[in-house]
């Protein structure tokens, strides 16, 4: 139940603000809104207001902003042309259709940025304490528990990880001898290095140098942050997940990471609840992530999607003159289909890691 009300939470926040963009920027622009749905398909409830029929409709994966003259054709009088989106310039047009992004990457920021100055900025301390032991490793093999406070190696103090990381690469596979303070007591402990393939964060190989198999215990203190310091962190937060989120689209064509980590629908409820019960403010950074990932996948150059449309006015914009109706069908019948094949995609995906799990394969 958690997933659920979590999911319907997070997907229909995130498609609000989307579909908010392009409905102020219409708005902005002077062009006439029909309708504003979150949601497809049949109406659970609609409402009125002024000139925009608002809607809550009944699949919630998704929103759209009907506007009037969105498709060229059909008899518009000369009252009603300064309110037509087709007659707008291309660069209002452009704006438009940007806008639903361009609001999900300003709504990651605003959720960082809340996050950051009631709850702190996060500081990580620099600690020689062992937070994980690697099975099979040299260093389990030695003896070294997760927990133990390397004190010393070869005779030197380690002050911090960096110096339990320079002293272990630089010691050329020769064994070496550590002091770890373990529940009070020094416990001296060998181990023999070994030469190891180092990884980035995608799974590719950088080199390799010579390691024990530990990493260090993740320990955070959170710093009292000013309106303006934590404005300036949802920045840089949303900055660096935004280049992730588009290295990771690259990292899946050139096939370094396998298309199986895909997730769809199921696998973002599940992760949604899971994130719920660890506490509001894991849901709100999960929002945050996938407000970003949103953004950032609608700006795709693929038709049906805002990218799509946003080459079309480029295009247009430098012909001067819009693609043919039969150029754009046949765009949008493509964009159709590779969408359609995307969510069949992810679907199997999500139904083959939960078959997986209940058959422990």
């Amino acid at each position: 139940m958690n997933s659920l009300i979590s999911f319907v939470v997070v997907l229909g926040v995130l498609v609000f603000v989307h579909e908010l963009g392009h409905f102020l920027f219409a708005k902005l622009f002077g062009v006439k809104v029909l309708k504003f749905s979150v949601g497809f398909g049949s109406k659970i409830a609609s409402k009125k207001w002024g000139e925009t029929e608002y809607l809550l409709s009944v699949v919630p994966l998704g929103g759209y902003v009907k506007m009037f003259g969105e498709h060229q054709g059909g008899e518009i009088t000369p009252e009603e042309v300064s309110r037509s989106f087709s007659h707008k310039p291309v660069w209002q047009r452009f704006g438009i259709v940007a806008g639903g992004p361009v609001f999900n990457i300003l709504f990651a920021v605003f959720l960082f940025m809340a996050m950051f100055f009631f709850a702190g900025l996060p500081e990580p301390v620099d600690t020689t304490s062992i937070g994980k032991v690697a099975p099979d490793s040299a260093a389990e093999k030695a003896g070294v528990l997760v927990g133990d406070t390397i004190l010393s190696i070869n005779g030197q103090e380690t002050m911090s990880w960096v110096d339990v990381s320079d002293l272990i690469r630089e010691s050329g596979g020769d064994e070496v001898t550590l002091i770890v303070e373990r529940e009070g007591t020094r416990v001296t402990i060998k181990a023999v290095p070994a030469m190891q393939k180092v990884k980035n964060l995608f799974g590719e190989e950088v080199g390799e140098r010579y390691m024990l198999g530990i990493t260090r215990s993740e320990g955070v203190v959170y710093k009292d942050a000013t309106l303006l310091e934590a404005v300036k962190a949802g920045f840089i937060q949303t900055w660096n997940l935004t280049y992730l989120t588009i290295m990771g689209i690259i990292k899946i064509f050139e096939r370094v990471i396998p298309a199986s980590e895909l997730g769809g629908p199921i696998r973002i409820a599940e992760i949604a609840g899971q994130q719920l019960e660890a506490g509001w403010m894991n849901l709100l950074y999960f929002m945050g992530l996938l407000s970003v990932n949103l953004g950032i996948l609608n700006l795709l150059p693929i038709p049906v999607l805002d990218g799509g449309h946003l080459v079309f006015l480029t295009i247009e914009g430098i012909r001067r003159k819009p693609l043919s109706d039969w150029a754009m069908e046949a765009s949008q019948k493509v964009g159709i289909f590779l969408l359609a094949s995307l969510m069949i995609f992810v679907f199997y995906n999500d139904i083959l890691r939960i078959v997986q799990r209940f058959t422990g394969s």
